[in-house]
């Protein structure tokens, strides 16, 4: 397959080395920084991004870039029509608009909070855990998630999914909080705690607490690798569902629908 990858920051460079170690060709990294980007565009300007990627020959799209430009690719790449993975996060709030968009211009979209085979894993692991913990009244249940410094939002899009999760199978819990607390919370109440400290590349730990025992379930990413190489596997299938049928083009998809 030939690739465009749109944010070629540490990650597009690890996506890029993935792809070539799957048997694909980078036709086209686009950023607004890096100097070694194929396509080097102003920032703030979509319409160069998609023409770089047109341009390019690319059958399908990786979007790794930054919250603050996210959008604004998102807008200007899903008129291509080509098959595109989104790993930026932060824009939980703007999938309905996405949805449309890609329905509007028949355009197989895929997004995911973390395409870490192990997190996605760690998903189903969590529902289960939950669905037996909540049974006894004796135990609360909180979220932890820690990064590096470098990470631009908080908490991150993997803590909050992994909160969906606990809400859809720990009955007590309602609501999600990721403010800090100035009086004791209320039971319905889930905390989402967020540390950024030096180089950490992402931790997560869903802890389950009564007053005689404390239960931990923590997935450690050990580099950035696993989400470099799930976001090709992403696409491969995404653009392999879209050319045997079995996907529409007109979809924004989750994780859980390729995997």
């Amino acid at each position: 397959m030939k690739i465009a990858i749109v944010g070629y920051g540490k990650m597009g460079h690890m996506i890029e080395a993935s792809a070539k170690n799957f048997g694909h060709e980078v036709v086209a990294t686009v950023d607004v920084i890096a100097k070694d980007a194929k396509y080097l565009v102003a920032k703030g300007d979509y319409e160069a991004v998609a023409k770089a990627v047109k341009e390019s020959g690319a059958e399908g799209i990786i979007e790794f870039s930054h919250p603050s430009s996210v959008m604004g690719n998102i807008n200007a790449l899903i008129p291509l029509g080509l098959p595109l993975v989104i790993g930026t996060t932060g824009w939980n709030d703007k999938k309905e608009e996405v949805s449309a968009l890609c329905k509007k211009n028949n355009c197989a979209a895929m997004t995911s909070a973390n395409f870490s085979i192990g997190v996605n894993m760690l998903y189903k692991i969590i529902d289960e855990a939950c669905r037996v913990v909540s049974q006894f009244s004796e135990y609360d249940t909180s979220v932890f998630e820690a990064h590096h410094n470098q990470k631009a939002d908080s908490p991150s899009g993997t803590a909050l999914d992994i909160a969906k999760h606990v809400l859809d199978n720990f009955p007590r819990k309602t609501k999600i909080v990721t403010d800090a607390f100035h009086s004791k919370p209320n039971p319905e109440e889930l905390h989402v705690a967020s540390m950024r400290l030096g180089a950490v590349p992402g931790t997560h730990t869903v802890f389950f607490d009564s007053t005689a025992d404390t239960i931990e379930i923590t997935h450690r990413a050990r580099s950035r690798e696993g989400f470099a190489n799930g976001a090709v596997h992403a696409l491969e299938r995404l653009f392999e569902g879209v050319q045997s049928g079995k996907l529409t083009k007109d979809r924004l998809y989750g994780m859980s629908d390729l995997f």
